[in-house]
This record gives C-alpha cells, sequence and structure tokens, in this order.
C-alpha cells in the first residue's frame, strides 16, 4: 500500500459531515473575530486621533465589523469545499490551484459586499460612504484575504483531526461502526471473513453480501492486525481462522480456500506472512 493510501487512512474520519462540529468551529470563530474588531476600531481610533483627524468610534466598528460578518457569513461555504477539496491529501497542486481560485473569489465578494454594507450604514446616518472604494484597493485588501483564508484552511482541518481522534479511540475494538447514509450499521469484526478494497471504500465480506466501509485497506489492516486479519494481496485481507487450504501456483501466487468453500487469490508478496506461525 503507497503512502498516500496511508495518508488518507488517517486523514478519512477527518473528512466526514460533522455539522455540530462546524457549528462549534464558527461559533468560536465569531468570538474570537468579536475580540479581534473591537481591539482593530480601537488601534484605528487612536491612530486617528494621533494623526490629528477627527474619527467617531462607530466608524471603525462598522469598517471592521462588516469585514468581520462577511467572512462569517462565507465560512461555511469555505469549510463545505475544504471537506470536499482536503488540501492534505494528494494531489496537491490542483487542489492549490481550487483553492487559490477559492480564495480570489472570497475576497472579491468580501471588498463588493463590505462596500455595499457600509455604503448602507453611512447612509442611514446621512453620511457619505464611497460603495465602490474598497474595491479599488482590491489588490490590498486581496493579500489580506488570502492570508485570511489560508489561516481558515489551516486552523479548520487542524479542528477536524483534532475532533476525529476521540471518535476514533472511543470505537469498540471488536465493533465496526460502517455508515450508510443516515443509516449506521455496527458489524461485529468476528462475522467479517474477508476485506477487499474498493476505490475509496473498503468492501467488507461476511456469510452475505459484502458491506461498503469508507476507508482505505491501511486503515482496515491496522484495525484489524489484532483481530486475526492478515493481508494476502495489495488489495485483500482475509481472517486466518477462515482460511482451510492454501495452494500454491508456479508463479509464486497462490490461491486461498476458504471454510465456507469461497477462494481468494492471493499474491506471492504475501505469502509468507499467511503462512507464518
Amino acid at each position: 500500500m503507497s503512502q498516500a493510501e496511508d495518508r488518507q487512512a488517517d486523514l478519512g474520519p477527518a473528512r466526514e459531515p460533522d455539522a455540530r462540529g462546524d457549528l462549534l468551529f464558527i461559533a468560536i470563530a465569531a468570538a474570537v473575530l468579536l475580540v479581534i474588531i473591537s481591539f482593530n476600531a480601537l488601534n484605528l481610533l487612536d491612530e486617528w486621533k494621533r494623526a490629528g483627524r477627527t474619527l467617531e468610534l462607530w466608524e471603525p466598528m462598522v469598517w471592521e465589523g462588516s469585514s468581520g460578518l462577511v467572512l462569517l457569513s462565507i465560512s461555511p461555504l469555505v469549510l463545505a469545499l475544504v471537506r470536499r477539496v482536503w488540501p492534505i491529501d494528494p494531489p496537491y497542486l490542483p487542489k492549490l490551484g481550487i483553492h487559490l481560485l477559492a480564495a480570489c473569489g472570497v475576497s472579491l465578494i468580501h471588498v463588493v459586499a463590505i462596500g455595499a454594507i457600509r455604503w448602507t450604514v453611512y447612509a442611514a446616518l446621512n453620511r457619505r460612504y464611497d460603495a465602490f472604494g474598497p474595491l479599488g484597493d482590491w489588490p490590498y485588501e486581496l493579500r489580506k484575504d488570502l492570508l485570511v483564508y489560508a489561516a481558515i484552511v489551516a486552523i479548520y482541518v487542524a479542528w477536524r483531526r483534532l475532533r476525529a481522534r476521540p471518535q476514533a479511540a472511543a470505537a469498540s475494538p471488536d465493533v465496526l461502526e460502517v455508515r450508510d447514509g443516515a443509516r449506521r450499521h455496527f458489524v461485529p469484526l468476528a462475522d467479517v471473513v474477508w476485506v477487499e478494497a474498493a476505490g475509496n471504500y473498503v468492501e467488507l465480506h461476511r456469510g452475505g453480501a459484502g458491506l461498503l466501509h469508507r476507508a482505505s485497506l491501511a486503515e482496515m489492516e491496522r484495525r484489524l492486525q489484532t483481530a486475526g486479519f492478515v493481508r494476502i494481496h495489495r488489495s485483500r485481507l482475509v481472517r486466518r481462522e477462515a482460511v482451510a487450504a492454501v495452494e500454491s501456483k508456479p508463479t509464486g501466487d497462490f490461491l486461498v480456500r476458504l471454510r465456507d468453500g469461497r477462494e481468494l487469490a492471493g499474491s506471492r508478496r504475501f505469502r509468507r506472512p499467511l503462512l507464518a506461525d
């Protein structure tokens, strides 16, 4: 199994939907943003006073608050894109390009929206504000927005991975939780005879029909090692107790005959682990 597949196994749980976790992430971000907005507004007020210019407190609060409000409004879309285009999972360059385009789009929406919000507030107070002013300063705003976008992505990825670890640690070692849309199946590991790779999934073969589970074979190999499973092929694991016979082929490959009569092809690369005591 390649290193890329091993990484995907580790990252898989972090990419699963977690609406409650995302809401908590946005709530924490909003609280932090409120503190930052307050400090930035006070700093602007102080800078203007030092420069001998008059500035009312509500103005920097509107400037900073409109920016924070727009970024918070866009954040669910950004989080959804991060889950779909997971940035630390290969291929890296195409995903970097997608996120770069997304960051530019977010920045453009940001400058247009804050101009509209600020113009509306100023007009309500019989004051004048150029709604296209932020758009005219887009190169300056874009540099800041690229950093903000990168920070959101990095923190969100770390957040999802941290939330995924306790869930994985709390899972029962004898039962595998398999999600099928809104349904969840709890499969006793003792019922699984062999596991086969199926793209981004693995197929769990029991006595009856197979069951798809979103995980890599590398992840399943680590999970099932202590349950008596052994790899017989780059895309296949089998429970050692379910093997009735092993038939060698002239090529060095082999055929595994299970106790229920079914047969599985094995690769010579994995012959020794299967036959080891």
